[in-house]
């Protein structure tokens, strides 16, 4: 009852924020039908619900389950065996990923299956080399320029509208399913290495893991030949609260089949796992089938509530904004959204308090929450500019990766691992129902191309917290490096002082 009641408030402070925002400017610069507003004040409910429960659920089962798993796979004296099951693993979790099924249903360019099947093999194959890494200790920022500039070659050949469109499977492939099992599992590989970077290589499994769907879907859309888009997603509204009411329980059974789908694999694994290596006592199975059932019944919750209540709400406001005279309120209205609609993103929690865990509270939750704010404030603006003054993805895309991949040489190892990690995380739901749908509304209002300039909000998205993270690392190197300094600048005529360092750059005297 205390860690529901705790991530129930953790949900509150999270969601009431982008709520508070939204009823404002409803009153003010962009008026929404009433029906619609009803409808986004349930969606909001259900939000909070959901998502105290999703983190209560993945807090006993998938993160306990991914370590698990991590570490029978680091134990297998076969590297073969290994790499086989991780291909395995990411495809599975890719296709259950509901942020993947909602990216696809609105790009009716291409066929739903089609798009999520190769952004799952992108996956798989990248958790491969992922394992890879973390066996053989390889640097994460030389692994990631590798194959940036492998992306950038086969973007080349890739028509140019499909380029967001690519980055965009990239963000969202990271979801609330995805996120915290990768997470657990990246932990539970390296944790039994025992070695002083064990703790750093336990993230960048998400960094990894995001790039095989930019590459999949860039050979997509260059084999495949699909079609532009030409619609934008269907406004949802209710006359009267019972109407809303319906709808929200019309789509329940459709959630809820949706992610069933999702767990019947992972449940598949668990049961295939313990039946293998009988690593867990009945009452670890008990707490694990129990937080399953929490984990099932919130994602249903959150994902009913973003997709019939946010979603509508979103692309109307987008819309409202981009009509007449107040469209330049699209770039504050814009920064404001993605500042507090990024602490709504279930994963983000799962990422904060592994990160605490890890570095035994020396990186701060409140820390990288922060980073992850600014950065998502700022790539959502910038997405506003984008569409108005019709500015190219590429731009942003390859100076903020040649920025944070040029940073990564300068910050501990770990902030460089958490900072791509957040990139994935920061780009969940939230984004694919609330500000890709205000992306599109005021795309489509303003007259511009949907595929070109409406999508690749989630790309930016993804991509600036990668700066935003490890410049709060680089602060934080160069003042241990000063407090290095000053310590031992007082101890100098001191012999009876030892100093002990650790691999942060903290010192104890």
């Amino acid at each position: 009852m205390k860690l529901l009641l705790d991530r129930l408030n953790e949900s509150l402070f999270s969601v009431l924020p982008i709520t508070a925002i939204v009823l404002v400017l409803s009153i003010t610069l962009a008026p929404l039908n009433a029906g619609v507003m009803v409808v986004f004040i349930f969606g909001s409910l259900l939000l909070i619900g959901g998502m105290s429960l999703f983190a209560m659920g993945a807090d006993m089962s998938m993160q306990p389950l991914g370590e698990g798993i991590g570490v029978q796979l680091n134990k297998s004296k076969k590297l073969w065996v290994s790499l086989i099951c991780c291909f395995a693993l990411g495809v599975l979790i890719t296709v259950a990923e509901p942020d993947l099924t909602v990216l696809a249903q609105q790009i009716p360019s291409v066929p739903n299956m089609v798009l999520i099947l190769s952004v799952a093999i992108g996956v798989g194959l990248f958790l491969v080399v992922a394992m890879l890494r973390t066996h053989k200790g390889l640097r994460l920022n030389r692994l990631l320029i590798f194959f940036y500039l492998l992306v950038g070659i086969v973007a080349i050949f890739a028509p140019n509208d499909f380029l967001p469109l690519a980055f965009d499977s990239g963000g969202v492939t990271t979801g609330p399913i995805t996120v915290p099992f990768i997470m657990a599992l990246g932990a539970g590989m390296a944790s039994i290495r025992g070695d002083k970077h064990a703790g750093n290589d336990s993230f960048g499994l998400i960094a990894l893991c995001s790039v095989g769907p930019i590459l999949s879907v860039l050979l997509l859309s260059i084999f495949y030949k699909p079609e532009p888009v030409s619609e934008a997603a269907i406004i949802l509204e209710a006359a009267t609260t019972q109407e809303a009411f319906r709808l929200f329980m019309e789509a329940i059974p459709h959630y809820a089949r949706e992610v069933s789908v999702a767990f019947l694999p992972m449940v598949g694994v668990f049961i295939v796992f313990q039946i293998l290596f009988r690593r867990y006592s009945w009452h670890q199975l008990m707490r694990l089938g129990l937080g399953l059932v929490y984990t099932y019944v919130g994602l249903v919750a959150f994902l009913t509530g973003a997709n019939i209540g946010f979603m509508p709400a979103g692309q109307l406001l987008g819309a409202s904004l981009a009509d007449g005279g107040t469209r330049w309120w699209l770039l504050p209205v814009g920064a404001l959204i993605g500042f507090f609609t990024v602490a709504a993103e279930p994963a983000v929690h799962v990422l904060k308090r592994q990160v605490a865990e890890v570095s035994n509270g020396r990186i701060s939750q409140r820390s990288i929450g922060l980073g992850l704010s600014i950065g998502v404030s700022i790539s959502v603006m910038l997405s506003m500019a984008r569409i108005l003054f019709g500015i190219p993805l590429t731009g942003f895309l390859i100076a903020g990766y040649v920025l944070s991949l040029t940073i990564s040489f300068f910050v501990p190892k770990i902030y460089t691992g958490i900072a791509f990690d957040s990139g994935g995380v920061a780009s969940g739901p939230m984004t694919t129902t609330f500000i890709l749908p205000f992306a599109l509304g005021a795309c489509r209002t303003l007259g511009g191309n949907l595929l070109a300039d409406g999508f690749g909000i989630v790309a930016m998205v993804a991509m600036t917290p990668l700066i935003t993270i490890q410049v709060i690392g680089l602060v934080s190197e160069i003042r241990h490096k000063l407090g290095r300094k000053n310590m031992h600048s007082h101890i100098a005529d001191n012999d009876d002082v030892i100093l002990f360092y650790d691999d942060m750059g903290g010192a104890e005297a």
